[in-house]
């Protein structure tokens, strides 16, 4: 018989020692900026601004962790990047998901340094519970910081909207409304896999501006129109289609099942609403990362949850829709679709 060790034990516990070393090269630039030319440690040092002690520990640790490709040893060490990491964490390239690294880096980070409060109280451990004001007042107020939250959800989650754009029959509807839609990731993936289809992205005021520029960098403007809306206060826009990313995981039940309500009394019967979530297997006891999520937002938001594919199911059948079901996207993720 194998002898045990304690070595997965010490891998997770001490997980924050690769999770910063990641955080941190993102937040630096340095996969953008090795992205433009490959560098000594040197070279680094003095394209980061870091002091001479970061190397070659820092890019080393990199390397070990497959994230950079280095040629050579010692001091003229040429370090690259990984097809990984030039694919995902240059942020000149359309893959890039940095953006949720560097909100992990500056936000996510310090908060989750207080769970053990979190999961005495029930109550959230980030901004408001510093004194400040909530995160979507504080991030909707910031226009960096407001950058940063809808870089980061666009980063999360575009593949996984590329994914439902490709896997979900679109073909006998017309329209489409993304609530929630932040810079219009999900509209674009739909729009651009779908040419027979009129779309729409809706958020609220401070969000319109920048969507708008995404969908024209997309060239998308002809198809994609942007709408504000505040869910909480209005009647969501009419389409054969609407749907969710990363939206309803937010919220405490109540507001969930007010959300799907909305859904339903915008949908034409036959229309389909969809909910992009990592969500949680229904025995609980697989998907880590959205098991993971949901304790997020404990962090963020109290109350506030992520889910079973079951329990969507129940909610919406509760709600009047007449079927559900589920489509498994990429990685975690997988798309919840109830059916008017």
């Amino acid at each position: 018989m194998q002898a045990r060790t304690p070595e997965r034990i010490i891998q997770i516990g001490m997980g924050f020692w690769p999770a910063r070393t990641l955080q941190t090269a993102t937040n630096l630039g340095l996969f953008t900026a090795l992205g433009k030319t490959p560098m000594t440690g040197a070279q680094i040092v003095d394209a980061l601004g870091l002091a001479k002690r970061a190397v070659p520990d820092f890019p080393d640790a990199l390397v070990a962790l497959n994230f950079l490709e280095r040629e050579s040893d010692g001091p003229e060490a040429i370090y690259s990047n990984s097809e990984e990491a030039a694919t995902f964490l240059d942020n000149a390239s359309p893959a890039y998901v940095g953006g949720f690294l560097e909100m992990a880096h500056d936000r996510l980070y310090p908060f989750w340094a207080d769970l053990d409060k979190g999961l005495r109280t029930g109550k959230a451990q980030n901004e408001s519970s510093r004194g400040m004001a909530s995160i979507f007042e504080t991030v909707y107020s910031d226009p960096e910081g407001l950058q940063q939250f809808l870089a980061a959800m666009s980063g999360i989650s575009t593949g996984n909207f590329m994914a439902l754009a490709e896997k979900f029959d679109f073909s006998r509807y017309r329209t489409t409304c993304d609530v929630g839609g932040a810079e219009g990731a999900l509209s674009i993936a739909i729009a651009r896999a779908n040419p027979h289809l009129r779309c729409m992205t809706a958020d609220l005021a401070p969000v319109e501006p920048i969507a708008k520029r995404k969908i024209a960098e997309a060239g998308l403007s002809d198809r994609i129109d942007t709408a504000v809306v505040d869910f909480f206060d209005d009647q969501l826009p009419r389409a054969d289609v609407i749907t969710m990313g990363m939206i309803l995981h937010d919220w405490d039940l109540p507001t969930k099942k007010m959300l799907i309500a909305k859904a339903y009394d915008a949908l034409p019967d036959g229309g389909a609403f969809i909910v992009v979530e990592q969500l949680i297997d229904d025995a609980r006891r697989e998907n880590v990362f959205g098991l993971m999520m949901s304790l997020n937002m404990l962090i963020e938001g109290g109350e506030a949850f992520d889910y079973t594919g079951a329990d969507f199911s129940d909610w919406c059948m509760g709600a009047g829709f007449s079927s559900c079901d589920v489509i498994h996207l990429a990685g975690p993720s997988s798309a919840a679709i109830a059916y008017k």
